[in-house]
């Protein structure tokens, strides 16, 4: 089949003013005549302070991307979303629809769908953040019926995020989730939230390691673009990427 135009694309905000792993994961993982068109917000920190000071440019950066036709909306960022708290992201992502006639989704959100969808009510997680980050993600994650049984974590600031190495962070995603997977033996699933962590190497290899599915953002966030396509999905994404894009439908 010659894919000569793109037959879907996704509209994804991303936290911060630049695209750089999200895209490169993105298409990497995406098959082909699937399109990323992103748009940035300018977050500075993972605070509740710091993402509320960014949702009045949302509205914005949404208006942006549904006039350029995309066939749906996405918000990047799990610490976004996680420090708004369940309730109150659910109800900016009915708004967005409300505004844009568009689904409008997030990555935390096609997480849990992907959880969900994998009967994965108990989950090991890892990430490169904080714990109140980890905190607030946790009690999401709870609202939504899902129990995180053990997580491990290299705590860093948004900025030390921003400029890590891919093949440190490779390794810090292969050690952490290693060592939260072996800590959480009745997992039914590892959580590896992150736009900026370059893991979607590591994600495959750990579930040949351990028989389970990983997450990442993109492979969550693609999943759910992908399951919503539908008949239109005239590609099948690559299963060498793991479980979560092998089990689109």
């Amino acid at each position: 089949m010659s894919i000569i135009a793109p037959w879907y694309q996704l509209g994804y905000v991303i936290p911060h003013l630049y695209t750089d792993f999200d895209a490169y994961q993105f298409y990497r993982v995406a098959p082909e005549g699937m399109m990323l068109v992103t748009t940035g917000l300018d977050l500075k920190d993972y605070t509740l302070a710091a993402v509320e000071h960014e949702l009045p440019r949302l509205w914005e950066r949404l208006s942006l991307l549904a006039h350029k036709k995309v066939d749906r909306l996405s918000l990047s960022g799990v610490p976004v979303a996680a420090v708004l708290g369940r309730e109150k992201m659910r109800a900016i992502l009915d708004e967005g629809q409300a505004r844009t006639g568009l689904v409008f989704d997030t990555d935390l959100e096609a997480h849990i769908a992907t959880l969900q969808h994998f009967g994965a009510a108990k989950i090991a997680l890892a990430t490169r953040w904080p714990d109140s980050v980890n905190d607030a993600l946790t009690r999401y994650l709870a609202e939504a019926g899902i129990e995180v049984l053990a997580r491990r974590s290299q705590p860093r600031s948004l900025q030390q995020n921003k400029v890590a190495s891919p093949t440190d962070d490779h390794q810090l995603a292969l050690d952490l989730g290693r060592e939260a997977l072996r800590a959480a033996p009745a997992a039914q699933a590892l959580l590896l939230p992150g736009g900026l962590w370059f893991a979607i190497h590591a994600a495959p290899m750990l579930e040949a390691e351990f028989g389970r599915p990983v997450l990442l953002n993109i492979l969550s966030t693609t999943w759910a673009a992908l399951r919503a396509a539908g008949p239109r999905m005239v590609v099948r994404p690559d299963a060498r990427w793991g479980m979560v894009l092998a089990q689109v439908g």
